[in-house]
């Protein structure tokens, strides 16, 4: 056995040396690698329920979360005032619309172009210097990329080299071309800035531009996503569920953006519009009156249309597929229309609203044959937008159900747990599965239902499964018993609207609980966290992010406008360096106008809740650095292989 390893290792070894030829190619590696992994660690950036909310997520994206700002206070201390501080600031975070705003406004402005691009330089030197010159050039925008090198790496200092480097910015400003070298500067600031993001869950619903969100996401150099319940609605959509459908739409009027699915993604709303118009010309639809500035009435029809519609084709899925246990989630067949009552788990409440005049009281669930000919019309559109399908193939191959990474287990919702604080065991497709494998299982679906797309034969329990992820009881995307969207539109006894969440939120305080979920997944739970949003953070009533004595970290703090009466701030993010955990409150984000004129920025919070200054964090700490220690130990055995003559040498 021991002679087979020897041969198979040996053969890996003259594979590798078709790479590394010789003693110098090997040993020049060696080099390179060790001195990476004792490089600081790059900073991840953590930001979860974004719920469409662009300009609040494009400035935070850009500002690191103030790392930016940090950087600048330490690069400059006293040199700087605050106010060139912020000027500073705006100008890396908004650098096109920056400089047009100081070309028509400012005075001096050649004086103003060099000052910026000096400190823009020494900005951009500081925050270079914890990567290697190569990850440096490969970040460089190509246009300036030579120039760029020229000045970071310049030693001002040495005799004759001031004089260059001012030759260099003079020409640059002389020649027409500061505005886009200093949008290349800022560019390569921003993306030196954060080495990784992390979006755990909910881009999409409420906020009125979720499709710019993943434009921004697709142009990153370095992003992943764990998938929200949210996520998986609009997942769902794009491949042809029509619950998914009916949610997507039915959210959009509610929170009156119907534009999304119009001009972003080309989805005909006129189908629906005309059928709700013409189905409920004489009602007020009083409880379907969309939030926000735009209450039409047509947007209330369509608001009702489709959320009957939703209610029906809900009925039909969870009647075929009994194993979901949802059926009793299903109301159309509970509603005594003549005494204008339905039951609810097992007792009868009052309707608001009586007119349904699509539903068949023999077969409730039934479409009409106008509501079918409106769902099959918006099916269409989903799948064929392209946009949409682009976006989505973005989550197939950027996402997943949970992430480990760097000590770290990122999810959007929960680990379900039973009342006794165990993994809760749940049965998918006859078999028993509880943590770790229950969420494989479910990666697994979501991956078969994207993969099984195209092919109706073999599509429909996937599919359905992506539906089960947005509401079914035992979802670790949703988190809770039961979605009462039914009652709260047509009860209002609010105690029956009362969604009971997952036993989880409840145990997540304790520190044993959040201990032996990071055992499940393979995490050492002394230096390990869980990282996870869905639920606000009620920050308003003392609720805080931090839990289970620093195991547990949730970020969902309002970044939707929706929840900010609630949670008192507009969202959480995290912050891991080589210094340690931070976690970043965030006031309310005013406009890119105001950030751009006056050098405003949101107003953010730091609170440091893991100190490692004392002993920085190295990439040879990280997952990336373990990999790389890896293909060291590898590269000395080949080392030691040319050394002792059993693998020849190449020129």
């Amino acid at each position: 056995m021991g002679n087979r390893d020897e041969n198979l290792e040996l053969k890996y070894l003259k594979l590798l040396s078709t790479k590394f030829r010789n003693i110098s190619e090997t040993t020049t590696e060696i080099i390179n690698l060790q001195a990476i992994l004792n490089l600081p660690k790059g900073t991840e950036h953590f930001l979860t329920d974004i719920h469409g909310e662009y300009d609040a997520f494009h400035h935070v994206l850009k500002n690191g979360s103030g790392t930016i700002k940090e950087k600048i206070n330490d690069i400059f201390k006293d040199e700087l005032s605050n106010y060139e501080k912020k000027e500073l600031a705006s100008v890396i975070y908004y650098p096109t619309k920056k400089v047009d705003y100081i070309m028509k406004n400012g005075q001096n402005l050649d004086k103003w172009l060099k000052n910026t691009i000096y400190r823009m330089i020494e900005v951009c030197s500081m925050t270079a210097s914890k990567y290697t010159s190569s990850k440096v050039r490969k970040a460089m925008p190509q246009d300036f990329a030579y120039v760029l090198q020229e000045l970071i790496y310049e030693r001002k200092e040495l005799p004759n080299r001031k004089e260059y480097v001012e030759n260099i910015i003079d020409t640059i400003i002389s020649i027409g071309r500061a505005k886009e070298f200093i949008k290349a500067i800022a560019d390569l600031i921003q993306r030196l800035m954060i080495d990784k993001l992390h979006i755990i869950g909910d881009i999409y619903d409420r906020g009125s531009s979720p499709h710019l969100i993943m434009d921004s996401l697709m142009k990153h150099h370095n992003t992943d996503i764990q998938w929200g319940n949210h996520d998986m609605l609009w997942i769902g959509a794009g491949l042809g569920n029509r619950a998914c459908i009916a949610n997507v739409v039915r959210i959009c009027a509610r929170y009156s953006n119907t534009d999304i699915l119009e001009e972003a993604y080309g989805i005909n709303m006129l189908p629906l519009a005309t059928f709700a118009m013409e189905t409920y010309g004489d009602d007020e639809c009083k409880n379907f009156i969309p939030k926000g500035e735009r209450k039409s009435h047509l947007m209330a029809q369509i608001h009702k249309a489709i959320s009957i519609i939703q209610f029906k084709v809900e009925g039909e899925m969870a009647k075929r597929n009994p194993d979901f246990d949802l059926m009793d989630r299903q109301l159309l067949d509970k509603i005594d229309f003549d005494r204008g009552v339905v039951e609810v788990e097992g007792k009868e409440y009052e309707l608001n609203d009586r007119n349904f005049p699509t539903i068949d009281r023999e077969n409730p669930y039934l479409l009409t044959k106008e509501e079918e000919d409106v769902m099959e019309k918006l099916e269409r559109f989903f799948v064929n937008s392209e946009r949409l399908q682009k976006h989505i193939e973005f989550f197939f191959t950027n996402g997943s159900v949970y992430l480990k990474y760097n000590s770290n287990l990122l999810y959007h919702g929960c680990i379900p747990l039973n009342e006794g604080g165990e993994l809760r065991e749940v049965t998918l497709l006859g078999e028993k599965l509880k943590g770790k494998k229950y969420l494989d299982k479910i990666e697994e679906l979501v991956r078969e239902a994207y993969y099984y797309r195209k092919k109706k034969d073999k599509k429909i329990f996937y599919n359905d499964f992506l539906w089960y992820l947005w509401c079914g009881k035992n979802s670790p995307l949703f988190g809770k018993d039961a979605m009462k969207t039914f009652e709260r539109y047509f009860i209002d006894d609010k105690s029956i609207h009362v969604e009971r969440k997952n036993p989880y939120y409840s145990y997540c305080n304790e520190e044993s609980i959040c201990r032996k979920i990071l055992e499940e997944f393979g995490l050492n739970p002394n230096i390990s966290h869980i990282i996870n949003g869905h639920v606000p953070v009620k920050t308003l009533k003392g609720e805080s992010p931090v839990k289970a004595n620093g195991k547990l970290y949730i970020i969902d703090g309002g970044f939707s406008k929706a929840y900010q009466k609630e949670t008192g701030i507009a969202g959480y993010t995290l912050i891991y360096n080589s210094y340690g955990l931070k976690i970043v409150a965030h006031e309310p984000f005013e406009s890119v106008e105001k950030a751009v004129k006056e050098g405003r920025d949101i107003i953010s919070s730091t609170r440091l809740i893991e100190d490692t200054s004392v002993n920085r964090i190295r990439v040879k700490d990280t997952d990336i650095g373990k990999e790389l220690q890896t293909q060291v130990n590898d590269l000395k055995k080949l080392l030691n292989a040319y050394n002792k003559g059993l693998i020849s040498q190449t020129i």
